[in-house]
């Protein structure tokens, strides 16, 4: 019996007048047998409690815990239904699954009912992991590739064929490896390593906004760039500005990069000609932090009058969903 206990029991009798019992003693040792074991349950609830949620250390102890690997969890469900910020309206129509210790290959069936198709895909692995390849009734399909494993929701559009009732989409991870790589200069070639991880996917049908959605406005190039000054610009809508051209002189390299706003900005495709030379590109988009440079190069003749000539394609649907872009010529 310590202070503590007996203050326990004694501070419930400390203002009341002591009974008349012969059995008092008995009464007390049994009250605080009854606080000891509810410490103990308690304490042990508290416990198991930790154990849980991992805590690391518990009050009173100087035992170091023993260290557990939590098991792996699936990636979360992808949504039922969801907005994009542009208010278009997102509705899951089928969904599969891709788990990460093995290889595997699954497809789903689903109606074509006229509205726009996206695939979307949710990763719970380590960030770089392989994504899975994406077929439509046989095809693959590159406008609805997902790059490598991310923190967010990926979400691409889907080719669905013409007159098409229906469409099976595959999902395929037994290609990793099918490659290899040269890990030092002019070493083998090895074949490449997998980083297979789990990966939870489903095909949404859109429903665009009642009416055109108007994108924010696209931010402006920087003065300089890439060891280059700017020399010109132009921007425009799409799809009422699916074409540009650009005039300036040459001081030897010209640099073209471009940027989009909207959210069907990242299926924005440019393909140009700088004084005959052809060449290609996506959107970038800036909202912060550096500016996410991804320029194509081309060497011009001092002095030379140049023009650049381009054409935008927005892959997939867009129906009143518009995406604002602008482009961007370096010289230096």
């Amino acid at each position: 019996m310590t202070v503590q206990d007996l203050r326990d029991v004694l501070r419930e009798r400390a203002e009341a007048p002591s009974p008349a019992n012969p059995h008092r003693h008995d009464q007390v040792h049994a009250r605080i047998r009854r606080t000891r074991l509810h410490r103990r349950l308690t304490a042990g609830a508290a416990v198991v409690a930790a154990v849980v949620v991992g805590v690391s250390l518990l009050p009173g102890t100087t035992e170091r815990p023993r260290e557990t690997t939590a098991a792996a969890r699936p990636a979360p469900e992808l949504p039922e239904r969801f907005t994009a910020a542009d208010g278009t309206e997102y509705r899951r129509v089928a969904t599969a699954t891709l788990k990460a210790k093995a290889a595997q290959k699954t497809s789903v069936t689903i109606p074509v009912t006229g509205k726009p198709l996206d695939v979307a895909a949710l990763c719970d692995g380590v960030s770089g992991g392989e994504p899975p390849n994406v077929s439509v009734n046989g095809r693959d399909d590159p406008e609805s590739s997902f790059t490598p494993c991310e923190k967010e929701m990926q979400l691409r559009e889907l080719t669905v064929p013409d007159d098409a009732e229906e469409v099976t989409v595959t999902f395929d991870t037994t290609t990793y490896g099918s490659g290899c790589v040269s890990k030092t200069k002019g070493g083998p070639c090895v074949p490449i390593e997998p980083r297979p991880v789990g990966w939870s996917l489903a095909v949404y049908e859109w429903t665009p906004p009642a009416r055109p959605v108007e994108a924010e406005p696209v931010r402006a190039f920087p003065g300089r760039l890439g060891g280059g000054k700017l020399a010109a610009f132009t921007s425009g809508m799409w799809p009422q500005d699916s074409s540009f051209t650009m005039t300036f002189k040459s001081t030897g390299t010209v640099l073209i990069d471009q940027l989009c706003t909207g959210d069907l900005a990242g299926r924005m495709r440019f393909t140009f000609q700088v004084d005959g030379s052809p060449g290609s590109g996506n959107c970038g988009i800036w909202k912060e932090g550096p500016f996410p440079m991804a320029m194509s190069e081309f060497w011009i003749p001092k002095g030379k009058q140049v023009t650049v000539r381009g054409k935008l394609r927005l892959r997939g649907e867009s129906a009143n969903r518009p995406v604002r872009w602008s482009v961007g010529a370096y010289v230096k």
